[in-house]
């Protein structure tokens, strides 16, 4: 849904500019391939040199104005000049603070370096490791979590609980919870089998609402203005809260985000913390919509011309319902295989 509906705020752009959108994804019955003007295939599993092979042949082929990845942003940034050379502005930051992004252990030393608030943390890859962050962490009262260290969007996130399960628990809709001595195991399994483990990231479960931090900056890091929206079951608060927004600011600053970025924060002792940056817009920015700023459009119309144009005050202090949408499927047959791009606006 999420990328339907930023195709919608494209399309329903401020200036009333026609915008022809491509999309492409592995899975070729993606709503995004439907909703798109021209949706393709993907190859599955390509390497980054053929993922910027391909990205760059499917710009050129189809003279893409526009490339917005919401992946694979390491394969794609070091070939800004190329994709330049053929007309397509790539939207996206440096690949220096991509590659520091992308690594949640670099990103927090380098976020506690700049003095923006972080949790504590430790990084493990066996058993003895795990117990020992895990017994660190949970000193003080918290409760520890574990997730890879890498960029691997929620999966592999684990809060760990050694605790008995009740019917209680069981009759509660799930979480994803597992015990310390059953993640131990599973590290010294793939230890003893020459299985490769990932860095881990043990910290503690920060359980208040996640407050998400959309943010549209200039190139070099300036933020030109920044939306936080926080959970509230099937609700996103839009918060008017400056103290949010100014730590998103000492982010993008910081790494020197471009363009649509988006910061993550928790509360942790009473302070929000980072909880992590992505150099890439994110999957629920279309519910800023409501607040009478159109991100993507804005962020477009930076990269074209380097002005977004005049940005509307952002109304703050609502609520937005998120629901499920539908909308009609033309039935057409997807173009041939091409890189792993998600989507771009020509």
């Amino acid at each position: 849904m999420a990328t339907t509906e930023v195709m919608r705020m494209l399309r329903n752009n401020p200036e009333a500019a026609p915008v022809r959108t491509y999309a492409s994804n592995v899975d070729a019955s993606a709503a995004a391939l439907m909703a798109a003007d021209v949706g393709a295939v993907e190859p599955r599993h390509v390497s980054n040199d053929a993922y910027a092979e391909f990205a760059l042949d499917f710009a050129r082929r189809h003279s893409i104005d526009v490339l917005i990845p919401p992946r694979r942003l390491d394969a794609l940034a070091p070939h800004a000049e190329d994709f330049a050379a053929i007309g397509t502005k790539l939207m996206c930051s440096p690949p220096a603070s991509i590659a520091t992004l992308t690594s949640k252990n670099r990103a927090y030393e380098a976020a506690r370096e700049a003095g923006i608030p972080v949790p504590e943390w430790r990084v493990v890859r066996d058993a003895a490791g795990l117990r020992a962050a895990v017994g660190e962490i949970t000193a003080n009262g918290d409760t520890a979590c574990i997730k890879p260290a890498g960029e691997y969007s929620a999966f592999g996130f684990r809060i760990l609980d050694d605790s008995p399960l009740s019917i209680k628990d069981l009759l509660a809709p799930p979480r994803p919870v597992a015990s310390v001595g059953a993640v131990a195991d599973a590290l010294t399994r793939a230890e003893d089998e020459g299985e490769h483990v990932p860095k881990l990231i043990v910290m503690p479960y920060l359980s208040g609402p996640e407050v998400s931090v959309d943010c549209l900056s200039t190139p070099g890091g300036t933020l030109l203005t920044g939306i936080a929206r926080a959970k509230q079951g099937r609700y996103r608060i839009v918060l008017d809260d400056p103290t949010y927004v100014d730590i998103a600011r000492d982010v993008v600053g910081h790494f020197g985000l471009s363009y649509l970025s988006n910061v993550q924060l928790r509360h942790w002792n009473g302070r929000p913390v980072l909880l992590e940056a992505n150099p890439r817009p994110s999957a629920g920015i279309f519910q800023t919509a409501y607040t009478g700023v159109n991100l993507p459009w804005a962020a477009v119309r930076l990269l074209l011309s380097g002005s977004t144009g005049a940005l509307a005050e952002p109304w703050l202090g609502g609520r937005v319902a998120v629901t499920e949408s539908a909308f009609e499927v033309v039935e057409r047959a997807p173009l041939s295989v091409v890189a792993d791009i998600e989507e771009s606006v020509a």
